[in-house]
């Protein structure tokens, strides 16, 4: 707990001896963050891979760039609209991915994503194609203005904290102690009474409601939304930062989209191939670090401790 507040209180002091850019690249990785927290819930927590949540990054950041450019909503009403809407659609796609497990589940949310990203790419005259939709704004709650890199940070940082802290809170729960249950001893899980399926698709849905918050900072940030958002690269992204930070731990994913988006905003500034560098990166750590990052690191300090 001590060293999330120092962590918290890091982070909001931050933009005080930072220029723009980097206050800039901090509201993306917390926005990151958000996103590879919701891929942990299914892949650290419930054991499910996923290469299929971005998704709901995708579907809420369009539905709020369709209501706003389409409709012309206000976005107090728009981003309640757009979460509700992700989130059924992941209740659906709950109900067809959790008919198989393990390399079926991968490949069924892989499928369903798929379906999203040729959609967007081809239903021109909703999406506008391969140009993106364009011409968003970023909202203003009670007045203030998000147009500013520091307030808006301040506001992405305030959401990041709290969805994190429900995440949290989620899989300290007893339901997170059945859902891990789940993950480990299904069968015997459904042994002791307990509904393993219905465990895995309500986990399913709170994710994928997290992914749609982070869809919607994803939007507010860029001001713009390209078909890209739903590709298989970026779930790729948001699940190799999972892995490398430390899947089923709650640090892991936010050091993971910390190196992920670090490494891409600095190598691709002196490196033309930076994906290369990317795969070399993850690579390492897996050889040293098998279980991630935050895991390894511990057990290293541990081990340094009990020699000191």
């Amino acid at each position: 707990m001590k060293t999330a507040l120092a962590v918290i209180v890091l982070a909001a002091l931050m933009p005080l001896a930072a220029g723009e850019y980097y206050v800039n690249l901090a509201s993306q990785i917390v926005i990151f963050a958000v996103f590879a927290a919701s891929i942990n819930l299914l892949l650290g927590y419930g054991g499910l891979p996923t290469l299929g949540h971005a998704a709901y990054l995708g579907v809420a950041a369009y539905l709020s760039a369709v209501l706003y450019l389409k409709l012309h909503l206000a976005h107090w009403l728009i981003a309640p609209l757009a979460l509700a809407g992700t989130t059924l659609m992941a209740c659906v796609f709950g109900l067809v991915s959790l008919r198989a497990t393990g390399l079926g589940f991968l490949m069924l949310t892989l499928a369903l994503s798929q379906v999203l990203w040729g959609t967007a790419y081809r239903w021109v005259s909703m999406t506008d194609g391969d140009n993106g939709l364009r011409g968003l704004a970023r909202p203003a709650p009670f007045g203030l203005n998000l147009n500013e890199a520091v307030p808006f940070y301040y506001f992405v940082l305030i959401i990041g904290v709290l969805a994190i802290w429900m995440m949290a809170r989620f899989v300290s729960s007893p339901f997170g102690a059945t859902l891990r249950g789940a993950r480990d001893q299904p069968r015997r899980m459904s042994a002791l009474g307990y509904d393993v399926w219905l465990i895995r698709w309500i986990t399913f849905v709170y994710a994928g409601f997290w992914g749609a918050v982070s869809g919607l900072l994803f939007v507010y940030y860029h001001k713009y939304i390209h078909p890209v958002s739903l590709s298989l690269a970026n779930s790729a992204e948001g699940l190799l930062a999972v892995i490398a930070g430390g899947s089923g731990t709650l640090a892991g994913p936010l050091v993971g989209a910390a190196i992920v988006l670090l490494l891409k905003n600095w190598a691709s500034a002196y490196i033309e191939r930076w994906n290369m560098l990317l795969g070399f990166v993850f690579v390492f750590i897996v050889v040293l670090m098998p279980e991630g990052v935050v895991p390894g690191v511990r057990r290293l300090w541990r081990r340094f401790a009990s020699r000191a």
